[in-house]
C-alpha cells in the first residue's frame, strides 16, 4: 500500500488541477454536441423522422463510448505503438489508464484525456449518420457504428493525432479533427447516400425542414459544444486555448452572415434562419483544423470562404443527382477540406507558441510546403472514409438481418413509426358529422375559435345546421 501510494503521488506530480477541470468541463461540452447534431437534422429531416434521428445520434454516441473503452482508444491514440498506421492494445479496456499523462497531454491524467477524447469519436459517425436519413434502419447502426468506428474513425485518428502517425509524422496540421471528424464523417456520408441510394419521391417531391426551432435549438448546442471541442484541443488551460476559443466563435459568425447575405440574393431577397444556422456550421467546421494555429483576423476569412464553398457545395447533390438528405457531405466534408488548406496558409508560429509549440507555419511564415501537408492528408482522410465505408454498407447488405435501407412502406410512414413505433409529434383532428354545431366551411374559413379547448363561433355568427328527421 505504501509503495502504491508512493508511485500516486509520483503520478501526481505533473498534474496541474486547472488544466484537468478545464478538460472536464471541454468533454462535457463536446458531448452536448451529439443530442445537438440530433435537433438540427431533427429539424431539416420531416416531422415524420425527426425522433429517430435524435435517437440515432444518441444511440450512436453510446456504441462509440462502449467500443472507445474496449479498444478504440488504444487504437486510435496509443502513445506506446511504433507502426504509422494503427495503435495497439496497451489501453484496451482502459487498462493502463490512470493517473499518468499521455504523451499529446502532460498536465493531465490520462483518464481525463481518454474520456474528452471519446466524445470526439462519438460524434462522428453521428454526423455521418445524416447522409442516410429518412432511410436507414436502426438496429444495423448499433453494429454499424461499432465496425466503422474501429476501422475507419481509429485509423485517420491515429494518422492525425497519435506520436507516430504518418500524417503526424508528415508534418500536417490537425487542431481538433478536421480530418479525422469532418471530412470522414462528410465522405461517410456521400458514401451512405450513394449506396443507400434516393429517397422515395426525391426529385418528384419537394424535401424542406420541417421545425426551423429545432435547428436553431442545434446549432445553439453545437456551437456552445464548439468551445469545448476546440478550446480544449489545447488540452490546457492557457492562452492557446483562449486563442481557439475566440476564433472559433469568429468564424461560425462569419460563416453565418456569410452564407445569409449570399443566399439572401439567390433566393428571392429573403433571409432564412435555416441558411444562417447552416453557414455558422460550416464555419466552425472549417475553423476546427486551424484553431489552435491562426490569428483572429484569419478566422474571419475561415468563416467567409467556408460560407461561400460551403453553399455552392449544396449544389452538388442537385447537379450530380445523389441524395445527401441533411447536406453533410457539402458542410463537414468539403467544409473540412476547406478548412484543412486554410490552415496550410494561416498557421502562424506565433499563435503555436501561446502553449510553448514549435511549428514551422504556413504561408504566412514563408513554409510553403504545409499546404501540400494539408492536402495530402485531406486526401487520405476522405478516400479512405469514402470507399472504407462503402465497402461496409455493401456486406451489410449480404447478411441476414442488417441490410441498412428501410423497406419502401416504412420509409413511407417514417422512421419513426416504422422503427420507432413513436410520434415526434402528435396532432388532433376534427371530424365533422351532420349533427355539428358549426360547419366545416366556417372551420376552414377562421370563423372559429378553438383557444383553451373551447369552440365558440368569431366574427360571425354561424347558424345551426338543420337536421333532416330530427
Amino acid at each position: 500500500m505504501v509503495k502504491l501510494l508512493q508511485r500516486d503521488a509520483a503520478d501526481m506530480d505533473h498534474i496541474n488541477a486547472g488544466d484537468t477541470a478545464w478538460i472536464l468541463v471541454s468533454a462535457a461540452l463536446v458531448f452536448i454536441m451529439s443530442p445537438g447534431v440530433g435537433y438540427f437534422y431533427s429539424g431539416m429531416a420531416r416531422s415524420k423522422n425527426a425522433v429517430s434521428l435524435v435517437f440515432l445520434c444518441m444511440i450512436a454516441m453510446s456504441v462509440v463510448s462502449v467500443q472507445w473503452m474496449i479498444w478504440g482508444y488504444s487504437l486510435a491514440l496509443s502513445d506506446t505503438a511504433t507502426n504509422p498506421f494503427i495503435g495497439n492494445l496497451k489501453y484496451g479496456l482502459l487498462l493502463n489508464v490512470d493517473n499518468t499523462a499521455h504523451v499529446n497531454a502532460p498536465s493531465i491524467p490520462g483518464s481525463v484525456y481518454a474520456i474528452f477524447q471519446c466524445m470526439f469519436a462519438a460524434l462522428t459517425p453521428a454526423l455521418a449518420l445524416g447522409g442516410a436519413a429518412e432511410r436507414i434502419r436502426v438496429f444495423p447502426v448499433i453494429l454499424f457504428c461499432f465496425i466503422w468506428t474501429t476501422i475507419v474513425y481509429d485509423p485517420i485518428a491515429y494518422w492525425s493525432w497519435a506520436p507516430n502517425g504518418w500524417m503526424a509524422k508528415m508534418g500536417e496540421l490537425d487542431y481538433a479533427g478536421g480530418t479525422p471528424v469532418h471530412i470522414a464523417s462528410g465522405f461517410a456520408a456521400l458514401a451512405f447516400a450513394l449506396v443507400l441510394g434516393k429517397r422515395k419521391g426525391y426529385g418528384q417531391e419537394k424535401f424542406e425542414p420541417h421545425n426551423y426551432l429545432n435547428i436553431i435549438l442545434g446549432t445553439a448546442l453545437l456551437w456552445f459544444g464548439w468551445f469545448g471541442f476546440n478550446g480544449g484541443s489545447a488540452v490546457a488551460s492557457n492562452g492557446r486555448a483562449g486563442m481557439a476559443a475566440a476564433v472559433t466563435h469568429i468564424a461560425a459568425c462569419m460563416g453565418g452572415l456569410t452564407w445569409s447575405v449570399v443566399a439572401y440574393f439567390r433566393n428571392g431577397y429573403k433571409f432564412s434562419s435555416f441558411h444562417f444556422c447552416s453557414g455558422a456550421v460550416a464555419g466552425l467546421v472549417a475553423i476546427t483544423p486551424g484553431s489552435g494555429f491562426v490569428s483572429p483576423w484569419a478566422a474571419l476569412v475561415f468563416g467567409a470562404v467556408a460560407g461561400v464553398a460551403c453553399h455552392f457545395a449544396v449544389d452538388l447533390k442537385e447537379k450530380l443527382r445523389f441524395d445527401d438528405a441533411l447536406d453533410v457531405f457539402a458542410v463537414h466534408g468539403i467544409g473540412g477540406i476547406v478548412g484543412n488548406l486554410l490552415t496550410g496558409i494561416f498557421a502562424s508560429k506565433s499563435v503555436a507558441a501561446l502553449n510553448g509549440a514549435d511549428i514551422a507555419g504556413g504561408w504566412i511564415d514563408h513554409h510553403w510546403k504545409q499546404f501540400g501537408y494539408q492536402l495530402a492528408g485531406s486526401c487520405a482522410g476522405a478516400g479512405w472514409s469514402f470507399v472504407v465505408t462503402a465497402i461496409i454498407m455493401f456486406a451489410f447488405n449480404f447478411i441476414p438481418g442488417l441490410r441498412l435501407r428501410i423497406h419502401e412502406e416504412g420509409e413511407i410512414s417514417g422512421t419513426d413509426i416504422a422503427e420507432m413505433g413513436e410520434h415526434g409529434y402528435k396532432f388532433a383532428t376534427i371530424e365533422p358529422t351532420a349533427r355539428d354545431d358549426v360547419s366545416l366551411a366556417a372551420l376552414e374559413q377562421g370563423q372559429i375559435n378553438l383557444s383553451s379547448g373551447n369552440t365558440t363561433a368569431t366574427h360571425a355568427s354561424v347558424e345551426k345546421p338543420a337536421v333532416v328527421g330530427a
